[in-house]
């Protein structure tokens, strides 16, 4: 998605300042935040970083925040945003897949509308496990399957659209059946923003958002999954169990 870097920084600020927009970032950043709980002194990864929004609200609640994203564009657009804010945010170009980082790392790995534009999601998800420390804490935020967003920007996708074309909408169901094979225990599951896409509508059906996401996922536009990795004397890495003493190098 390199060619559209720009156009996809236009449109978060186009999305971001809409009706619609502020509503639904604000119910997805409420479930996310809730979910990440206390985030002061931690070492945070952000995967898919993006123009580095999320990433700067979790630094300014202390965390100590890497952004990593694919795009060189999204990072340098992070960059901006990190400066113009003042900031303390250490940004870096990279792929969820093959994550630039020795194992246990990590306090918090989020990856937020990431995971579904990742090829190989299995293999990005054990790299998660990989560099998380023991107890560490996993937030998987990704584009529900089973809503009318999705079946949106899946008519988009073949009608051309380059971005929702390569995206894959996953359900509740999968999310979790991948996390748990890569060694992590899921401690709870939630849905966000269960209206279509318009604004009147996410006005009238956001304040029984909250109900409906501890309910149920399905019509969720956005599903979240928190996990923990309690256990660290194995992690799957492509399929294979690797010892918890193994020295894998940062590259």
């Amino acid at each position: 998605m390199a060619a559209s870097a720009d156009g996809l920084t236009g449109s978060y600020l186009h999305w971001r300042s809409s009706r619609l927009g502020l509503i639904t970032d604000g119910l997805e950043q409420a479930l996310l935040l809730g979910l990440l709980g206390p985030v002061a002194d931690q070492m945070l990864l952000d995967i898919g970083c993006g123009d580095g929004a999320l990433s700067a609200v979790l630094a300014r609640r202390g965390a100590r925040v890497i952004g990593l994203d694919a795009d060189a564009a999204m990072v340098a657009a992070a960059r901006r945003r990190a400066e113009r804010e003042a900031i303390p945010l250490m940004l870096l170009k990279g792929k969820g897949e093959t994550l630039p980082f020795r194992r246990d790392a990590f306090d918090v790995v989020l990856a937020v509308a990431s995971l579904c534009f990742i090829q190989d999601a299995a293999q990005a998800i054990a790299e998660m496990a990989r560099v998380l420390k023991p107890g560490g804490r996993l937030v998987i935020g990704d584009l529900g399957r089973c809503s009318l967003w999705a079946m949106q920007r899946r008519i988009r996708g073949r009608l051309g659209n380059p971005v929702w074309r390569a995206a894959t909408f996953r359900t509740a169901t999968e999310l979790r059946s991948s996390i748990e094979a890569a060694g992590l225990e899921v401690t709870a599951v939630r849905g966000a923003a269960y209206y279509p896409p318009s604004a009147l509508a996410a006005r009238m059906l956001a304040p029984a958002d909250g109900w409906l996401g501890r309910a149920t996922t399905f019509g969720a536009a956005f599903i979240a999954v928190a996990s923990a990795i309690f256990n660290k004397n194995s992690v799957v890495i492509s399929g294979m169990t690797v010892p918890s003493n193994s020295a894998i190098p940062s590259d």
